[in-house]
């Protein structure tokens, strides 16, 4: 069986034989450049249309400069609190003309660091980042390449970079807060892991300074599953707790669904809270008590900013979002209702 032949993609020299001018002629036809004759434009064109051919993006960045392409660094694509963030992001970036690609960093610094020079050489010309924990070697590859970073899901006016976010350690007492107020005193906090994530880090320090010793603090990995074996562990070991304060919805649902399969009752035994407030936790069993963190909002400012800063050489400021508690029925009085 003869070898199918497999067809050549057009490039501009071809147009340029075809039309029977140079390659710098066709150049100024595709970018628009004033002094291009009417019949000149006409043979180009028909020679673009015959060979159906597609300038590539490479080529066209070269030419202008620009490649239009702004990086996102997130921790990871596995919960919906990243989509939703993205999806803002990625909605607001194409109003502006830019296109977004995004690389996961498992909150490693060093990760992130190679996943930055990743997108630096694909010409990202602007880069959103997760917090303000970075690699040492960051901010020189930041300045080598001369582009703008905006840091999410924090605020920290005296950051190196502009930060758009909410104060974790403000969400995680908003939480906090709320279980006093219900009368518990005997609470548990399940975190994701606080290495490399400064965020958490600013969460179990408020809720440390916050209770001192009167915490039980326990650290797993930040899935459903890991949060349903830690609820077993606690469970057994600390059976005197009145409440579970959970510094992620992931971790919270996988506690509650624990809860469930143990014949604990929630609220009646062991009030549950949460912090994301994410779509799916109002049609939990029972609908999860949590704190909202903006960050629908959060990835369109951090869009329209960067936007500005990358197409206008306009730097930004940080701004502050709040996060505000949603109480549903998985947190209740101590002693139940």
């Amino acid at each position: 069986m003869p070898r199918q032949m497999i067809k050549k993609r057009a490039n501009v020299r071809d147009v340029a034989q075809a039309a029977g001018v140079s390659v710098a002629t066709v150049s100024r036809v595709m970018n628009n450049t004033a002094g291009v004759s009417a019949r000149t434009l006409a043979r180009v064109s028909a020679a673009v249309e015959a060979l159906n051919f597609v300038p590539r993006p490479a080529a066209r960045a070269i030419n202008s400069g620009r490649t239009h392409l702004v990086g996102a660094l997130v921790p990871t694509l596995d919960h919906a609190i990243f989509s939703r963030f993205l999806n803002a992001l990625e909605t607001e970036l194409t109003l502006h003309g830019l296109s977004l690609v995004v690389a996961t960093t498992d909150n490693d610094p060093e990760r992130e660091l190679a996943r930055a020079q990743g997108l630096l050489d694909l010409g990202a010309e602007g880069l959103i980042v997760s917090g303000v924990t970075r690699a040492p070697g960051f901010e020189g590859l930041r300045a080598r390449h001369g582009v703008p970073v905006v840091a999410t899901s924090t605020f920290q006016p005296d950051a190196e970079v502009p930060t758009i976010g909410y104060d974790n350690r403000a969400a995680a007492r908003l939480a906090l807060d709320h279980l006093w107020s219900l009368g518990h005193r005997r609470i548990a906090v399940l975190s994701g892991p606080v290495a490399g994530n400064d965020r958490t880090h600013a969460r179990v320090s408020a809720l440390r300074a916050a209770a001192g010793e009167g915490l039980i603090l326990s650290e797993v990995s930040l899935s459903v599953a890991a949060a349903a074996e830690a609820m077993s562990d606690l469970w057994a070991a600390h059976p005197h707790i009145t409440a579970l304060l959970c510094l992620s919805d992931v971790l919270a649902q996988g506690a509650l669904f624990r809860c469930q399969a143990m014949g604990v009752a929630v609220p009646g035994a062991l009030s549950i809270i949460g912090i994301d407030d994410l779509p799916s936790s109002a049609s939990t069993t029972p609908p999860l008590t949590s704190v909202h963190l903006p960050v629908g909002r959060m990835g369109q400012i951090a869009g329209q900013r960067l936007a500005r800063w990358v197409e206008q050489e306009e730097p930004t400021v940080p701004e502050q979002l709040s996060a505000h508690l949603i109480v549903r029925q998985s947190t209740g009085p101590f002693g139940g209702v």
